[in-house]
């Protein structure tokens, strides 16, 4: 069960007004869609008129303050090894102090990663009275126990579920998970202490990457992703990557570059339409446009209506059988 918690997209939009939502201060979140380090460092001192491929990497003076990490979690490996990590070594002294929350509940993945960045930059980013409040709450607490104080804090959930898609059919919270469902999973990577970290609620404790400063994060934590992706198959492709950044108005007004601004003002304004679109769900309007396109048929074509609705049903088989020839053939070409 997911115990209350739905699910969240993978968004730059939707986690910055989240933590906002949380009380941070002057943080945002930028889409990364590329992981070329000779590229990003290239572009290491380009500040203004620039495109937002990279953007989060490339900016003088945007600390990054960690990345958030979603993938496709492969369901037939175990979740946990207490042994050794795939890369990196697990640091089991740092899980106690630092924050590092054990995952408990489904669906609450994504919030707990952004957590897992925020509560550890804390001298970095003004978290806000209750995140502050949260982590003092849980400071004294094992991994385990701050899992569960975080799915159950009434704040942080009603805040996360206020973000989710609405849906008149199926009740995320309530829904059980099957084997026929692709399950994603969120992690964090940031700079603690002076050492690259990977926070992953499901594993035993945090996991280090090596000595890394708060400097030298960008770099580092490329060839470490890189290496994650290289994991998988080929073809794989569901990933997105989310770096926490600080928010880069604030680094326009520094420097009175009055379009970057405008830009980024546009992107919030952006960021709040979809959101409320979220909220809502179009079943009953979209019930409405059929109705009224039936109705239309009806009295401008007559007998072609059922022409219309068969012709329809075959594009529909079509697709259908192309999407199934599709699957087979990668069933196949991974066999």
């Amino acid at each position: 069960m997911s115990g209350g918690w739905n699910t969240i997209e993978s968004d730059a939009g939707v986690f910055t007004y989240l933590v906002d939502n949380l009380g941070v201060k002057n943080v945002q979140f930028e889409e990364l869609i590329a992981l070329d380090a000779d590229y990003l460092e290239e572009q290491r001192y380009v500040i203004s008129r620039i495109s937002y491929f990279g953007v989060a990497f490339i900016l003088l003076d945007s600390p990054v303050y960690g990345v958030i990490f979603l993938f496709k979690y492969p369901t037939g490996e175990a979740t946990q090894s207490s042994d050794a990590p795939k890369d990196g070594a697990f640091d089991f002294d740092a899980a106690e102090n630092l924050f590092f929350a054990a995952q408990t509940i489904q669906n609450a993945c994504g919030t707990q990663a952004l957590l897992s960045v925020l509560l550890n930059q804390e001298t970095e980013v003004e978290i806000g009275p209750k995140l502050k409040e949260f982590k003092e709450f849980t400071g004294a607490l094992p991994s385990a126990l701050r899992g569960e104080a975080l799915s159950n804090s009434e704040l942080i959930r009603d805040v996360h579920n206020s973000f989710a898609r609405s849906s008149p059919f199926i009740d995320e919270a309530q829904r059980q998970r099957s084997d026929d469902d692709d399950v994603y999973h969120f992690i964090a990577y940031t700079s603690i202490n002076g050492i690259l970290y990977e926070l992953d609620g499901l594993q035993p404790a945090p996991i280090s990457h090596g000595s890394c400063t708060f400097e030298e994060f960008s770099n580092k934590v490329i060839p470490v992703l890189q290496r994650r992706i290289e994991r998988y198959p080929a073809h794989e492709i569901r990933f997105n990557l989310l770096a926490m950044v600080r928010d880069l108005r604030l680094r326009a007004r520094e420097i009175g570059d009055q379009e970057w601004l405008n830009r980024e003002e546009q992107k919030r304004s952006g960021w709040q339409w979809e959101n409320a679109l979220r909220r809502h769900n179009f079943v009953g309007f979209t019930g409405e446009v059929l109705k009224g396109v039936v109705r239309s048929k009806l009295q401008d074509q007559g007998d072609l209506y059922t022409d219309w609705v068969e012709e329809a049903k075959a594009k529909t088989l079509s697709r259908t059988q192309q999407r199934g020839l599709a699957e087979r053939a990668v069933e196949k070409a991974e066999s």
